[in-house]
This record gives structure tokens, sequence and C-alpha cells, in this order.
């Protein structure tokens, strides 16, 4: 597992399984010659997307940013669809930390579109439960609420199977919630409509995780935005307001960088290197 620590925050990546989505939904009408340049593509035309949760420490509370893919969540043709080689291990990169999903007491969700969110309830004898049963669970109460009434779009995203069996941690919040010293919630929209980002501060460092706003490095041209966004000017714009030089941007979907920095000319400066 990728550990790093930055001012007085520990922040741990765990295993949440790995997916190969369609290179030129990811990056919209950018045309394949420019993004291709960026990102690794493969003969399927998918790039590997990482899915993996981040835990972070040094807050008072055990707090885990996004949930993973899950484990048994996804049939054959799902698996087949969004490319998935390799489902969540979250249990077990926990117990390396000497942690068990009990010991989670927070968990932030940017978003609840299912590879964000299948990690947050398990089959268990039959029937799906939380895994993390003592977590209260924060996302925005846009998200909450299209979450559990989907649109002919949104529907294909928001499984009842991530919500239901939750419900009860789940406390929504409207515009910015304070879940900790320097560490807060902020909806922004674009890439859902109650889609949120992350922003920390901690020892004199800014850290940001935009989530889906900026799922990898190579879409931190504020253009270059997901097929996938349901309001993708909304995306432009929040990320012309929140990517800046000589902050470090947290990811949770690349496969190549962690976190990076880039300075005024959009230069990486400073990078943490995922650990193959």
């Amino acid at each position: 597992m990728d550990q790093w620590t930055i001012g007085k925050m520990t922040v741990t990546w765990l295993n949440g399984g790995v997916t190969f989505m369609d290179g030129g939904a990811m990056f919209g009408v950018v045309p394949k010659p420019l993004w291709s340049k960026k990102y690794t593509v493969n003969e399927l035309n998918q790039i590997e997307l990482r899915t993996d949760p981040f835990l972070l420490q040094g807050f008072g509370k055990t707090i885990l940013v996004e949930s993973g893919i899950g484990k048994g969540k996804l049939n054959d043709k799902q698996k087949r669809n969004y490319g998935v080689i390799e489902e969540s291990s979250i249990e077990g990169s926990l117990a390396k930390l000497g942690l068990t999903p009990k010991d989670i007491d927070i968990i932030l969700m940017t978003h609840m579109h299912f590879d964000h969110a299948c990690g947050l309830t398990k089959w268990e004898d039959g029937k799906l439960v939380p895994v993390f049963e003592n977590a209260v669970i924060y996302t925005s109460k846009t998200e909450w609420d299209e979450m559990r009434e989907p649109n002919i779009r949104s529907r294909n995203t928001y499984w009842e199977e991530n919500w239901k069996p939750i419900q009860h941690q789940v406390e929504p919040f409207t515009g910015e919630l304070e879940v900790a010293d320097g560490l807060k919630m902020i909806h922004t929209g674009g890439h859902s409509n109650g889609h949120s980002i992350i922003s920390i501060d901690t020892g004199g460092e800014k850290v940001m995780h935009m989530a889906d706003l900026m799922p990898t490095h190579a879409h931190y041209n504020p253009l270059w935005v997901l097929a996938y966004d349901d309001y993708p000017m909304d995306s432009i714009f929040a990320k012309q307001k929140w990517i800046k030089p000589n902050v470090w941007y947290m990811f949770y979907h690349d496969a190549i960088y962690r976190a990076v920095k880039w300075d005024e000319d959009g230069t990486i400066i400073d990078q943490v290197t995922r650990s193959r």
C-alpha cells in the first residue's frame, strides 16, 4: 500500500479494485491524439483506472474517502463492460494497518456512482449489509436525493444495493461541511448534480481531492471533462475555480500518481507515484 505523510495528516491508499474504462468517454470531446499522449491507452481504447479509497489519519477520527468497487457486487457482464480485472480487498488493506472496517468512524463520499459506492455494502448470509457498520457517511443532500430517485440517465449508476443497506448511516449536507479542523467537503456539481470535492489544510500545506472533476492527472486542463459528466459546464467552472498552482491534488482513479502538485505553467513539480 502507498502511504504519504503531509503536515499532520497521514494518507494511506487501500486496494479498492481496478477498472478499464473507455478512453473516449473519459476524455469527452478531446481528440484521442491529444489525450493519448497524456495517459496510456490499450488496444481496446480503454484506460486503466484505479478505484482506491484513501484513509485519512490525523484528525482525531479514522476517516475513509470513497469506498472502492466492492467484492462480489458485480456480475460477469458488468465486470466485462467496466473492464474490472480486480475487485476490492479493503479488509485486507485495513488488516495490514491493524484495523478492521468497524474502526472506520467517518466515510466521505464525493458522489455515489457505482465505482465509488459499491464498497459500502456486501453480501452476507444472502442479504446486503453495511461494510463499515460504525461509520457516519457524508455526501451532499443533492447527491443523496438523486441516489434514491435517479432519473433516466443516472439510474444506470445509482443502484439500490449501494444505498438501501446504509441509509441509516448517511448524514447529507448542503453547501459545505466542516468534517474536522482543516478538513471540509464542498458541493460543486458537475460530474453529477450532487458531486463534492474535499479540501484539506494541514501543516501549512493545501491538499485537494477533486474526485471525478479531475479523475487523473491527465484531466488537469479545465476543458478536458468526461462524457460521463451530467453538467460539463459546471465541471469546467469548478475546475477553473479550484485547480491552482502549488496545491497538492490527490487521486482515487489515477493509475500513475497518488498525488501531484503543479506550478503556474501546469508543469508537475512534485508527486507521489503509485507503487507497482
